[in-house]
């Protein structure tokens, strides 16, 4: 990105959010591979527009690039940095891989210790693949044994078109191999949420569970894919397009670009508009009759494929009722509790006593 659009990006964006708060998040492919000097340049610029706007940023990087330079400025400048990380050392560097095939997993721990020297707060974001899928214990006691306090893991269902494009949910295409199985995920949620639940509740979050309770309790959850519409988590290209969302950067959601186009009239247009609507109007019939819809939303879109019989069907459905139907009487004592105004970690008491609560199954 030139400096000329980030200068437009910075400036149109803060000005949507004038008076409250504006969230700069940072995203790649790489982003510390635009260097030191484009984010001293967005800070100034940052500085320069914000006026009473709370300014916020977050960056998500692979970690490998860190040194005390950068690690300095995230201290300085008050930075969340999100570190893809997909597990112990064997099931990252089986993906996570230099052109050489050398694994990255050793550089990227030495940069989570820069981090956590210089003082920078840090949470990891797991891709959640066909490796790492079927280790869920190991997979969480990494993360708990690394210090990680925030936790975000995105499953791996990502489809090919016939000429090997990656494909749009409205297209046909064959999953990939690292992609998920519903089974695989469903088992993988029940797995560490047990993990979770018996001794880290309010000391280590977890993303999906917090997320899970928050619908439980009829609260807004933090993950989009989650909450009841979408619309309103545009990415910025490096040329300045504007997308609908970064699962979704396909030619017919382009909103406009950021050095021509007025932000506040392209995020409230036509497109947008209609995106927004996108999650309730393609939702699958048979979720208006599910116990569990007030928990997912219908979950993110871009997972509704068209099935062999034409309809279409969020193809993780089984595995988030699997999920939700283990997670209930949890969630139902977790939530009475905050109602309550109580500690939703008071759920861990019951393991300690050794009680055992009713497990429900999914329909």
């Amino acid at each position: 990105m030139d400096y000329a659009t980030l200068e437009n990006y910075i400036k149109k964006y803060i000005e949507l959010n004038r008076g409250g708060v504006a969230n700069f998040i940072w995203h790649g492919g790489e982003p510390l591979l635009a260097g030191l000097e484009f984010f001293e340049k967005a800070v100034q610029l940052q500085n320069k527009y914000a006026g009473e706007t709370l300014i916020v940023n977050c960056i998500q990087t692979n970690g490998t690039l860190l040194n005390n330079d950068w690690c300095s400025f995230f201290n300085e400048q008050d930075w969340l940095v999100g570190i893809s990380l997909d597990g112990p050392e064997h099931i990252h560097n089986a993906s996570r891989t230099y052109t050489s095939g050398r694994g990255s997993f050793a550089k990227v721990m030495e940069g989570i210790d820069m981090l956590v020297r210089h003082g920078v707060e840090w949470n990891a974001m797991a891709v959640v693949n066909s490796i790492n899928v079927k280790c869920p214990e190991e997979f969480y006691a990494f993360f708990k044994k690394a210090g990680c306090r925030y936790l975000q893991f995105t499953p791996i269902v990502e489809r090919r078109t016939s000429a090997g494009r990656l494909a749009s949910c409205t297209q046909k295409g064959t999953l990939t191999e690292q992609s998920i199985t519903p089974a695989e995920w469903g088992d993988f949620l029940c797995r560490v949420f047990d993990c979770w639940i018996k001794e880290d509740v309010g000391r280590i979050f977890v993303q999906i569970f917090d997320a899970t309770l928050a619908n439980w309790l009829g609260e807004m959850p933090g993950l989009c894919s989650m909450g009841k519409s979408c619309g309103h988590a545009a990415v910025v290209a490096h040329n300045g397009d504007i997308y609908c969302c970064d699962h979704f950067v396909f030619p017919e959601y382009k909103l406009g670009n950021i050095n021509n186009d007025d932000l506040r009239k392209i995020m409230t247009g036509n497109v947008n508009t209609a995106f927004s609507r996108l999650k309730t109007m393609s939702m699958p019939a048979k979720c208006s009759d599910c116990r569990f819809l007030f928990a997912c939303n219908g979950e993110c879109p871009k997972n509704r494929f068209v099935d062999q019989s034409g309809t279409p069907h969020n193809y993780l459905c089984r595995a988030y009722k699997k999920f939700f139907a283990h997670a209930a009487p949890y969630m139902d004592f977790m939530a009475a509790e905050f109602k309550a105004k109580r500690s939703p970690a008071n759920v861990m008491k019951l393991f300690r006593a050794g009680a055992n609560m009713p497990l429900q199954t999914p329909d």
